[in-house]
């Protein structure tokens, strides 16, 4: 009987990549990488360590493989991938020449951490993002619970790279590139000795400290231009989707360089440097792209205490293909339709899929967040190792992150946010 996709990634072994391929490979991610203007700044050198390491980075952006891979050559690197990406041609056939590690995010993936610690075995280099998902408003996230207990396990020496710009040329709300320079500190977190000194909670806090950062609270002091092809303020609607001077959500509406409320009339301008401001002497904003989202986490947060909580909306469904690998962009199949309804219990499902009623719920506890494969359009989670990734028809993706995050973190779940926002 033909193997299915997934049944192919439960059998794969990763090992070391070949280092022929590998160079080239290497040769690939420095083309790509040329237009970003990368500088590296090194406190420390991995290229000169000759045995095994983790190498660690604040999750800026989909393309951070250009911003670690040099930092470490002639290194070869294992890097740690979503699961879903293995299902995307040709994608698919690249993950496999470099030997990258699948994992599922943002819930327990036994398979991963055997792979990692494998590698790490035969002497090889594990490059992980310890948020699990790239940054959706140019700010770092706090790494996922676990990730302190997996370093001591491994007893290995870990680096860093702290990425600046990277956001900024790659964002979240909008998939064109937008070229501009950027800057990679490459520096030691940790040595093996060390980690067995430390608690999984001290780790865990270190790399929150050194990992924390925020392009636009960055760039205000560097004003570099990152290059939007004169429409720095396309899909920004996305991201900023609650309006600061009357409240409403959803109704600001973006041109190229501008976005309006469509309630109040509030009109903001954002330039090639991210900058915001308002327009006209009735207008208003935060400072920061950065604190707009940061307002928006803190009505969501508000939200989920009011009693009786609970939000909800229609959703079309994507689930991950058995045989044919997704091409033209697409990160599932559509495959049925159903309504969400978001509790301080947990994530609740009703609907059709496949053409069969379905209905599930994951617990709050089990839900610190979503991954987002592309922009923010669409969110996935996965349920009993399955990957299900939705599409809500309110186009309110953004908002139902922000609620869960905060309902999970207010019911006492592990992944708490931290009081790191930047540290230059």
């Amino acid at each position: 009987m033909k193997k299915t996709i997934a049944q192919k990634l439960a059998e794969q072994r990763e090992h070391k990549p070949n280092a022929i391929l590998y160079a080239i490979l290497s040769l690939v991610v420095k083309i790509i990488g040329a237009p970003l203007k990368i500088k590296f700044i090194y406190k420390a050198r991995p290229s000169k360590d000759k045995g095994p390491f983790v190498l660690v980075a604040n999750h800026a952006s989909r393309i951070d493989y250009v911003y670690t891979a040099p930092a470490v050559w002639p290194h070869r690197l294992n890097y740690v991938v979503g699961y879903n990406e293995f299902f995307v041609s040709p994608t698919n056939l690249m993950l496999k020449v470099a030997q990258v590690i699948p994992k599922r995010n943002f819930t327990p993936d036994v398979h991963c951490i055997r792979s990692i610690k494998r590698i790490i075995a035969q002497g090889g280099h594990v490059c992980f993002m310890p948020e699990g998902m790239n940054s959706i408003t140019g700010m770092a996230q706090p790494v996922m619970p676990g990730t302190g207990k997996l370093l001591r396990s491994l007893g290995v020496n870990v680096y860093y790279t702290k990425i600046k710009g990277g956001y900024l040329s790659n964002t979240k709300h909008c998939q064109k590139q937008r070229p501009g320079r950027t800057e990679v500190v490459v520096d030691r977190m940790f040595s093996g000795d060390e980690l067995a000194g430390l608690t999984e909670a001290q780790i865990e806090d270190r790399m929150n400290r050194l990992l924390a950062h925020d392009d636009y609270m960055w760039n205000a002091g560097e004003h570099i231009r990152f290059d939007a092809k004169g429409k720095p303020a396309e899909a920004l609607d996305t991201l900023l989707y609650l309006c600061p001077k009357c409240g409403a959500m959803h109704r600001m509406v973006c041109d190229d360089t501008t976005m309006t409320c469509t309630a109040c009339g509030n009109k903001i301008e954002i330039d090639e440097c991210g900058a915001i401001r308002p327009v006209g002497p009735d207008s208003v904003c935060p400072p920061l792209v950065t604190d707009w989202t940061i307002m928006e986490r803190e009505r969501a947060a508000k939200d989920v205490r009011e009693p009786g909580f609970s939000y909800s909306g229609k959703v079309k469904v994507g689930l991950l293909p058995d045989y044919k690998y997704l091409t033209g962009g697409r990160t599932s199949e559509i495959c049925g339709d159903g309504e969400l309804t978001l509790t301080a219990a947990g994530l609740h499902f009703d609907g059709t899929v496949k053409g069969e009623h379905r209905s599930w719920d994951i617990p709050i506890a089990s839900l610190p967040s979503y991954g987002m494969c592309t922009d923010i359009t669409r969110f996935y989670t996965f349920l009993d190792g399955v990957f299900w990734e939705f599409y809500p028809e309110a186009g309110d993706t953004l908002r139902w992150d922000h609620l869960t995050e905060e309902m999970h973190r207010f019911q006492g779940g592990r992944w708490q946010n931290t009081a790191y926002r930047h540290n230059p």
